[in-house]
């Protein structure tokens, strides 16, 4: 187990996004995603981050995809290695799932550069 398994990063997605609505999903996002499997050092975080977008990908998540698109930008993963990687998950998760997320990542890369 990770030396940081109980030490609180600060995140704070769940609470932003729930507040008081559903304490129990604020918990288990922040304190526990977040605060400790996030943390975990057998992975980095760009790892992690190539793997979330691969299950969100193949599972047509794409709503959570916006999310763990621009993550992986923060976490080291390059816009080229992005898209090299959304191709080939086309292929193994489906064509009309990897076209999505492509256009998930086309409207994040967009959208930056007009800012």
């Amino acid at each position: 187990m990770s030396d940081n398994q109980n030490e609180d990063t600060g995140w704070r997605g769940g609470q932003n996004a729930f507040g008081d609505f559903a304490p129990g999903m604020v918990h288990f996002t922040d304190k526990v995603l977040f605060d400790e499997v996030w943390e975990r050092t057998d992975l980095s975080k760009r790892d992690r981050s190539l793997v979330t977008i691969a299950a969100l990908t193949a599972l047509g998540k794409l709503d959570q995809l916006q999310f763990h698109l621009a993550f992986a930008r923060r976490n080291g993963v390059t816009d080229a290695q992005l898209k090299e990687a959304l191709l080939h998950l086309a292929f193994y998760s489906g064509w009309p799932n990897g076209m999505g997320a492509t256009t998930v990542l086309k409207n994040i890369i967009e959208n930056e550069s007009e800012a």
